[in-house]
């Protein structure tokens, strides 16, 4: 498994993208910093200029059904927010 599994594509990360080119990326929870640097800059042709992450904690779901009430969690993960040079972006959308 690689350690970028997926762009996080929301309004609110690309009004961020636009503004002050940051990006954020669902990434593995084993990663760290630095080896995420590094994978955004093969994968993307950037220069990485920070990386901050987060752990994401899984949320407690339940609901009602005919045979009662079903408890369960989402599950947990890890994000990176990557802020880039001045003047370099990157396109999501372009192989579509």
């Amino acid at each position: 498994m690689g350690i970028i599994i997926k762009p996080i594509l929301t309004e609110k990360m690309a009004s961020l993208g636009d503004k002050y080119s940051r990006y954020g990326f669902r990434v593995s929870p084993k990663a760290n910093k630095l080896e995420i640097k590094k994978a955004i800059e093969d994968m993307y042709s950037v220069t990485v200029v920070s990386v901050n992450t987060l752990q994401v904690a899984g949320k407690n779901k339940s609901r009602y059904t005919k045979a009662g009430v079903i408890n369960g969690k989402t599950a947990a993960y890890k994000k990176a927010y990557v802020t880039l040079k001045e003047g370099d972006s990157i396109d999501f959308y372009s192989n579509i």
